[in-house]
């Protein structure tokens, strides 16, 4: 038993690095891109396109191992967006405006915390209100159109020829990189993580050992939140305006590539490296769809397979151990 329980805990920490392989040599293999695919210019802007879902990736592993759920990510990302596009447009400083975009996506997962905690409500309930609110917010704030606002260095943050060349990668990259890093640290090395670990495996027992359960939901939901923030100036960035009818539809991106990665949405199970797995899974898959000329329906589909295959895997595997 020992040895099979082993066993089935390699398998399933290396079935994303498996899946990012098996995506990679079918289309390095077609005879369509593989020319193409491959080349340095092609990953650069794969690693590009990625950094927005990565970023709301990282909050919402933190939330779906505590056995949680964020519907409103994509809603604060657009939201901040255009907080930070309207921040630039008045006058305010570039840094700045950085802040207040991070700032109000963590108060907005601040107050999902707050909501979940006090009012004894599901995440799921919460979070979808909280997706209509941030959404809504948006369009009164941009009065239902883009704001256009100056160019300053927060657009050199998604270039894909970044400034000075010596980066090679865009700067929104190596930031995704480091956070990923720090993400990864703070999980596996601190109390809090430990804590994040033990809400999602069973809340009550943690309860009992001494976990002060409330607290650590209200600081995980307001983590996933500053994230989305970050995610948002990105966008903004990515866009050069902000736009309140941006990324709809991106929070369940970001959900699919945390359970692409190995995140149980039962709680208790899930890392930073294997939810970036998902996320280059996720735009690998898109990118090569896109070269070979594929339609947009075609790429959905796939990854809805995907998504379906990975949390079907993950039940099976949990009655196994029942």
């Amino acid at each position: 038993m020992k040895r099979s329980a082993r066993l089935s805990s390699v398998i399933n920490r290396l079935a994303p690095f498996l899946g990012l392989l098996l995506v990679i040599l079918i289309f390095s293999l077609m005879p369509e891109v593989q020319s193409r695919f491959l080349r340095a210019a092609n990953l650069k802007a794969v690693a590009t396109q990625s950094v927005i879902v990565a970023l709301g990736a990282l909050g919402m592993t933190v939330v779906i191992i505590s056995g949680g759920i964020d519907l409103s990510a994509a809603s604060n990302i657009a939201f901040t967006s255009v907080i930070v596009a309207a921040a630039v447009n008045a006058g305010i400083p570039p840094g700045p405006a950085l802040l207040a975009g991070v700032i109000l996506g963590g108060i907005i997962g601040l107050v999902n915390g707050l909501l979940i905690t006090k009012l004894r409500l599901v995440p799921f309930i919460i979070t979808l209100g909280m997706m209509g609110i941030a959404r809504g917010l948006a369009k009164w704030l941009a009065h239902n159109q883009k704001i256009d606002a100056p160019l300053t260095w927060l657009n050199e943050l998604m270039a894909k020829s970044p400034h000075p060349p010596w980066l090679l990668l865009a700067p929104g990259v190596w930031l995704m990189i480091i956070l990923a890093v720090l993400m990864a640290v703070l999980l596996r090395k601190t109390v809090f993580g430990r804590h994040v670990f033990a809400i999602g495996s069973n809340e009550a027992t943690a309860r009992l050992c001494g976990v002060r359960t409330d607290r650590a939901k209200i600081m995980i939901y307001a983590l996933a939140g500053l994230f989305c923030g970050l995610a948002g100036v990105m966008e903004f960035s990515r866009l050069t305006v902000g736009d309140p009818t941006v990324a709809v539809g991106l929070e369940l991106d970001i959900i699919a590539a945390v359970v692409i990665g190995g995140g149980s949405l039962s709680g208790g199970e899930g890392s930073i490296l294997g939810s970036m797995i998902g996320v280059f899974i996720m735009s690998l898959l898109r990118n090569g769809c896109t070269m070979m000329g594929w339609p947009n329906y075609i790429q959905e589909i796939i990854i809805g397979v995907i998504i379906i295959a990975a949390v079907a895997l993950d039940r099976i595997r949990h009655r196994r151990e029942a």
